[in-house]
């Protein structure tokens, strides 16, 4: 099936889920995981225990927090706190409670693909920190980084959390935090997690829970497709399967066709075809150390002033700036 050869697709979920679905072999765009059913999911795995990244970070900002954010704005002359991929700002609140309890000048832009997380967020520091100026947006990284230009004269400081660098394999990270290098002036930062490498079982485990939730998830894809593009997808035809390669640090989720099958897409005016055990992959989850993301941040015109780890050296927050 020749995207060229269907009616003209206007939005890019369409324009991706024929593009993907028409290619060999198949794949889908993990940020169409999310609606509000996906960010439900996603908010129950985080707190999975298999799921470690969350408590991670979350505990290298309890930790850490003071001396991250005087490393922010070391000479207090105020600065935008600018945050892709905000979701609910769970972690990002120890920060924002640390900068109003020390009287520090500044704005939150948290910015998501999902309007139902920037909406929620947006709503509840209203009303839990009200002292803090907030200017939701909703949009992808790479759609928002023209923007982060020309929002004000003043210091940046730019976080990427939850180890969503690595929704991205080097060659793609690279071009990202090259685009992000751009749009930084001296001064500003760049505040990033990266998960590490560790124990291939630990790996897996965070990405094939028990509970099947993380499976839920995934295929909450589908279930996006056939409500909004009026697809007839079997969800229960489809299974949830997780690889990890801890040679290259690549994770990666896929849902598998347990039977040879044809599903219509009316929006689309498609009929993908599915042979027996064929796959649509869906995910990378890279996993990083030192030596990689060092290396990353030079290939991008970056470097590492300082990096903060949990107890357990599962997860890395990096501080980086211009080089």
């Amino acid at each position: 099936m020749n995207c060229k050869n269907q009616k003209v697709l206007t939005s890019t979920f369409e324009k991706e889920v024929c593009e993907g679905l028409s290619a060999f072999p198949k794949y889908l765009s993990s940020k169409f995981f999310y609606d509000e059913i996906g960010d439900e999911l996603f908010q129950k795995i985080m707190a999975l225990p298999e799921y470690y990244l969350t408590r991670a970070e979350y505990e290298i900002f309890k930790t850490h927090k003071s001396d991250i954010i005087q490393r922010f704005d070391e000479n207090q002359e105020g600065f935008d706190l600018i945050e892709l991929g905000a979701g609910d700002g769970k972690k990002t609140k120890v920060l924002l409670h640390e900068l109003l309890d020390n009287h520090f000048d500044f704005t939150y832009t948290p910015i998501d693909i999902s309007q139902n997380a920037i909406d929620g967020l947006v709503k509840n520091l209203k009303k839990e920190m009200p002292e803090v100026v907030v200017q939701g947006q909703r949009g992808e990284y790479f759609e928002v980084l023209d923007r982060l230009q020309h929002m004000s004269n003043r210091k940046k400081v730019i976080m990427v959390l939850g180890s969503n660098i690595g929704n991205l394999l080097h060659s793609r990270a690279i071009q990202f935090l090259k685009k992000l290098c751009n749009v930084m002036h001296s001064g500003d930062f760049l505040f990033m997690g990266f998960d590490q490498k560790k124990h291939p079982q630990k790996v897996l485990d965070a990405y094939n829970d028990k509970t099947g939730i993380t499976a839920a998830f995934n295929k909450n894809i589908l279930t996006r497709i056939n409500k909004e593009l009026n697809a007839n997808f079997d969800i229960d035809t489809f299974m949830h399967w997780e690889t990890y390669d801890p040679e290259s640090g690549t994770a990666k989720s896929y849902l598998v066709s347990k039977e040879k099958q044809t599903v219509d897409i009316d929006n689309l005016s498609m009929q993908v075809h599915f042979e027996a055990w064929e796959s649509i992959h869906t995910e990378i989850s890279q996993k990083y150390d030192d030596t990689i993301v060092k290396w990353l941040t030079k290939e991008s015109g970056l470097k590492i002033v300082k990096s903060f780890s949990d107890q357990n050296n599962y997860y890395k927050d990096y501080l980086i700036t211009k080089a």
